[in-house]
């Protein structure tokens, strides 16, 4: 294990042609170690900002970097949970995420707008003079609330003006990284059918080993046969000196016969474009193993400002009969560099079989398949590469009411919504209101709900996932699971009062709690399903109480808890 330090005291920045010079300070008062970076390859999205570990615990202090105001408090059951943007002079805003909680005064006005609006989940931009904090001000304790997958404090810095996050390791945090990135995998891709690699027309993986400072394809000493139009694709982590949490990489280039044909860079990142990030990975490989494979060429519906020096968006035409050196080079953010070599070699063309498929799409167009039972409408600028769509109907399964359409599979990523309708002719009347498109699993068992409404004969909803789809309803009510009420409903913790609250398919839309007839806030942790209301000033001592709870899901089933205290 190796350390890292992050000093308190204020850290110089310099940042070229961005204004004034701003110094920041750190934004908790231990060492600054991460088990996050920017850039790290996450579920549809770069990570946009630094996570900072802070010992496994909630509640440690969080400050201010810099003299600023907030313009924007959001309290969300999922996602960053409690976050608090604070604006600063020099054209940043820094964003602090998953807090427990805020300082006492900022959390009595959030309380007071939460009341105000009955409703936990706020999304608040109070006026630029109601809250201005000096730089090293406490303003928050660091917690774990939201989409966190454990204590942390999920730190950003983004400029003012457009909202882009960008790497706060390239503005004087100070972080000790002497590791080059490991390279653990490295991918082949023939990019059309008349394209190869080893005689076949798909990708290829190769394990690699370090050899004298140069990561080389394990186990082979020859050139790999190829031609066509070929892509290549790494799989890289970086490691800190005081974390060995696995990172992401900062910057790649790649080289043929010495040539720079295309080059990217993570050092500023445009929410906008996240979702692009789905054509920047092999996206077939991180739904399926989970590998984060980062590809060298850029597919033509990918839209992300990352890249540079690009010939051909990357994309290597070997079909002269030679043999080629291709070079890798994988960078961290403090500019430690590791290098892949391999050589390929130019072979004659192999003659595939034609694939069969039910429609061809377009990536720069409106695309649709129909049949009698099911539409699917793909808009433009949804798909990043040109797809041979397939699609199989089979029958249905117990429970549901249509037929499975297998609408090509969860391996082609959508960058926009498309819309799908599924004929409903086995759908009773009487269950139209309840009715959603669901995709399956294997088996053809509904798993996740796409939501979904009854128009005309029809099941329609929206979705940015392929898959197996078919119609099912959503009858039963949400369960509830008294945490603080013992099966004789008397109270048992003091001062706060818990719920278990799931859902067997559509999801729960709506919680709402009441004491003696009064909505009180109970604060919805969705990652563990609970809700809690924490006693304050609705809760008279020395009397009793009656409390209903009223969870709803979102095809309006409804389900209510009663009891005294």
């Amino acid at each position: 294990m190796k350390f890292l330090f992050v000093s308190f005291c204020t850290l110089l920045l310099v940042i070229e042609g961005f204004g004034q010079t701003p110094s920041f300070v750190s934004p908790v008062n231990i060492p600054l170690v991460l088990n996050g970076n920017f850039g790290e390859i996450r579920s549809n999205h770069f990570h946009a900002g630094i996570d900072i570990k802070t010992n496994g615990m909630t509640g440690l202090p969080v400050f201010s970097i810099a003299d600023g105001v907030i313009s924007r408090i959001s309290v969300s059951a999922t996602g960053y949970g409690k976050t608090l943007y604070i604006d600063h002079p020099s054209g940043y805003t820094s964003v602090y995420a998953h807090l427990d909680r805020f300082i006492p005064e900022i959390e009595k006005w959030v309380k007071e707008q939460q009341y105000l609006l009955q409703r936990f989940e706020v999304n608040l931009e109070p006026s630029p003079t109601l809250f201005r904090f000096s730089k090293g001000e406490q303003i928050a304790f660091s917690g774990n609330t939201g989409s966190s997958a454990g204590p942390h404090l999920h730190f950003e810095i983004r400029k003012t003006e457009s909202q882009h996050p960008v790497n706060p390791l390239l503005l004087g945090f100070n972080i000790i990284d002497t590791s080059k990135p490991v390279v653990t995998g490295l991918f082949i891709y023939p990019l059309d059918d008349n394209s190869h690699v080893k005689s076949g027309n798909k990708k290829q993986k190769f394990a690699l080993t370090l050899q004298n400072g140069v990561y080389r394809i394990k186990d082979l000493n020859e050139a790999i046969p190829v031609w066509g139009n070929i892509g290549f694709g790494i799989e890289a982590t970086d490691y800190l000196d005081a974390s060995w949490s696995k990172c992401g990489i900062f910057k790649l280039e790649i080289r043929v016969d010495s040539l720079l044909v295309n080059s990217f860079t993570i050092d500023e990142l445009a929410y906008e474009k996240m979702r692009a990030m789905n054509s920047h990975i092999d996206y077939e490989e991180f739904v399926s193993t989970k590998r984060r494979i980062q590809k060298t060429y850029i597919e033509p519906g990918n839209r992300l400002d990352i890249y540079s020096n690009s010939v051909n968006s990357g994309i290597v035409n070997l079909s002269d009969g030679a043999k080629h050196r291709i070079n890798i080079s994988v960078f961290d953010v403090a500019m430690n560099r590791s290098e892949i070599v391999f050589w390929v070699q130019c072979t004659k063309p192999v003659v595939f079989p034609e694939k069969k498929y039910a429609a061809f799409f377009k990536f720069d167009r409106k695309n649709k398949f129909e049949t009698d039972d099911v539409e699917l409408v793909i808009p433009e600028e949804a798909l990043y590469t040109d797809v041979k769509f397939t699609y199989k109907k089979l029958p249905k399964t117990v429970g549901i009411y249509s037929d499975l359409h297998q609408l090509h599979d969860n391996t082609v990523p959508l960058n926009n919504y498309a819309e799908v309708k599924i004929k409903a002719t086995r759908l009773p009347e009487h269950l139209r209101h309840k009715a959603i498109i669901c995709l399956t699993d294997a088996q053809g068992t509904p798993k996740t709900s796409l939501g979904g409404e009854y128009s005309f004969g029809w099941i329609k909803t929206e979705t940015r996932n392929l898959g197996t789809m078919c119609i099912a309803v959503d009858t039963i009510a949400p369960r509830i699971k008294p945490l603080s009420f013992s099966e004789q409903n008397t109270l048992t913790e003091k001062n706060r009062i818990r719920f278990k609250i799931t859902d067997n398919l559509s999801g729960v839309k709506t919680y709402n709690g009441f004491i003696d007839d009064t909505w009180v806030l109970f604060e919805y942790d969705a990652k563990s399903n609970t809700i809690t209301y924490h006693f304050d000033e609705k809760i008279a001592p020395g009397k009793k109480h009656q409390l209903k709870l009223v969870i709803e899901d979102a095809k309006a089933n409804k389900r209510e808890y009663t009891a005294s205290f």
